[in-house]
């Protein structure tokens, strides 16, 4: 890799680990990157080589969310757990199933959870949980797993559907649904990197200089976050699905 080519991609790597710490949408930046500066090589590597760099980014922020936003673990847990089954059999599925038909719906679907955000304008400014016990872990279950299966399949705006899901379905603010949204994430994009680097998709000897940029990026992120709130969140969240729709629609409907 070219020194140039380093650089700007290390510096990628930073920006979408700070937005990924935020709201989710990481790989709205870097991946582009990524194919724009490598061409030739196969997308199922480049798209192994973000999930090495950016899981390291995402388990920071967790850590970091965990230790100032009250966590539900009795729901996380087997959220995440899900999610990490539904990544592995989204990555299977994508083997042998077309991605077209997802491709055309998801800037309809990401528009439809914008233009909800934006009327309810009291949506995720409060934490207060509409579900509890078993009926709170179910729901997770069912969050986890089906954004896993999307995230394994195709994967643009994981965090900010994870996000958008535990705001709206679980109640929660939309600082607390980004820290429970961290935890889901980590175990989905290890579970689609066990894939992807078992079947050779990893450049693992670039791997080092994007995890610690992603790391960086994410550290500021978490920080941010926490030290505006919800608010803040809730803002970041509209820019970048909005930034997600114009990126999918483009790519769905424009080449």
């Amino acid at each position: 890799m070219e020194l140039w080519s380093a650089v700007w991609v290390a510096l990628a790597s930073a920006l979408a680990g700070f937005m990924d710490a935020v709201v989710g949408g990481g790989g709205l930046i870097l991946i582009p990157v990524l194919l724009v500066s490598f061409p030739g090589a196969h997308p199922a590597t480049l798209f192994g080589t973000n999930k090495s760099a950016s899981v390291w980014g995402t388990a920071l922020s967790g850590w970091q969310y965990s230790k100032r936003v009250h966590l539900h673990w009795h729901a996380l847990l087997p959220a995440a757990l899900a999610g990490a089954v539904g990544a592995f059999t989204g990555a299977w599925l994508v083997t042998f199933l077309s991605t077209d038909l997802l491709r055309r719906a998801l800037p309809l679907i990401l528009l439809a959870v914008l233009a909800y955000t934006l009327a309810k304008k009291d949506l995720g400014k409060e934490h207060k949980p509409t579900l509890s016990g078993r009926a709170e872990q179910a729901a997770a279950i069912a969050i986890g797993w089906t954004i896993g299966l999307y995230d394994g399949f195709f994967g643009p705006g994981t965090g900010s559907f994870l996000v958008f899901l535990f705001v709206r379905w679980l109640g929660y603010d939309f600082l607390s649904a980004s820290a429970h949204a961290k935890v889901v994430n980590v175990c989905t994009n290890l579970a689609a990197l066990v894939l992807f680097a078992a079947k050779g998709h990893v450049w693992w000897h670039f791997t080092l200089v994007m995890a610690v940029a992603n790391m960086l990026g994410s550290t500021v992120g978490s920080y941010v976050a926490l030290k505006y709130g919800s608010g803040f969140v809730r803002v970041f969240f509209i820019i970048v699905v909005g930034a997600l729709i114009l990126k999918t629609g483009a790519d769905a409907y424009l080449r």
